[in-house]
């Protein structure tokens, strides 16, 4: 039977550090880390993340505010206001809560984040730095993931490591942290052929598609490391993810169950990106 590891757990001892560290930078330097969330519309999941974000914020000692801005909201006062933000030097750290409405082309506001306060890690320049393996920022999700592979000491180098799902937001850079932990990689997307032929290599498999319940016992090789990044409805209304857990765990070595495995490090990385940002400005980090 698997060894479930425990993301809200490892999260919180995360967030712990991060408050410390918090504590002595704002001693330091006599401010706050500061992040700002901006979220455009009424989309009930994005209600809750934005209200777990400034939570977690909160409970760290950051500087947080929340900018929530109507649906019918234009693409040109949205970059206004994230232009008025990059010059705020109290700001460490700037959000835009996806999805966007139509009307808004996601492309232009990821663009006009500055690099330096994009801890979300989209930016082009930022995923350049990541392919280079030269980054201050990672995406959340994939360094979440990588953080409970650190805590749970599994090693990665040397390892047979599959990605199912090639996402900019986590199935790529996924793929790019496991190959610089020196990781054997590959990456399988929908036009894979004889995908569980794949699957069933894998010493680490991190699963990232989106679709309930998706992987089953059958595709997966004894001893297995599972990463379950996924978190859909079940047709039984309860939350599941991209991993049927009930036939895998039996196989597996390790597992994230879901809900509580990658999710709660999410956030965690969050915030971790924005105490790195906030020390970047400061002069405390290379940028």
């Amino acid at each position: 039977m698997a060894r479930r590891i425990d993301g809200k757990q490892i999260a919180a001892e995360v967030r712990a550090r991060i408050a410390r560290e918090t504590a002595e930078f704002t001693a330091a330097h006599g401010y706050a880390p500061g992040l700002t969330v901006i979220i455009v519309g009424e989309d009930p999941a994005s209600q809750v993340y934005v209200r777990n974000k400034k939570r977690a914020c909160e409970e760290v000692g950051f500087a947080s505010e929340v900018i929530a801005l109507p649906q019918e909201t234009t693409e040109e006062a949205l970059l206004a206001v994230i232009a008025r933000l990059a010059a705020d030097a109290r700001v460490h750290g700037i959000l835009v809560q996806l999805p966007l409405p139509k009307q808004i082309r996601e492309e232009a506001v990821l663009r006009a984040i500055p690099a330096d306060k994009d801890v979300d890690a989209f930016h082009a320049e930022n995923v350049g730095r990541i392919m280079t393996g030269r980054f201050d920022y990672l995406p959340c999700t994939p360094a979440g993931v990588m953080e409970l592979l650190r805590h749970e000491k599994i090693e990665v180098e040397g390892k047979e490591c599959v990605v199912v799902g090639r996402s900019n937001i986590v199935g790529k850079p996924m793929a790019m942290l496991l190959l610089h932990a020196n990781g054997t990689v590959t990456i399988c997307h929908s036009r894979t052929r004889d995908l569980a032929s794949h699957t069933r290599r894998a010493d680490i498999l991190v699963v990232a598609v989106g679709r309930a319940r998706f992987l089953t016992g059958d595709m997966v090789k004894e001893g297995a490391v599972v990463i379950d990044v996924g978190m859909n409805r079940g047709e039984d209304g309860k939350l599941c993810g991209d991993v049927d857990f009930a036939s895998v765990e039996p196989k597996a070595s390790a597992i994230t169950p879901v809900p509580g495995g990658v999710g709660p490090m999410t956030i965690a990385m969050l915030l971790q990106n924005t105490l790195t940002s906030a020390r970047v400005h400061a002069g405390d980090a290379r940028p």
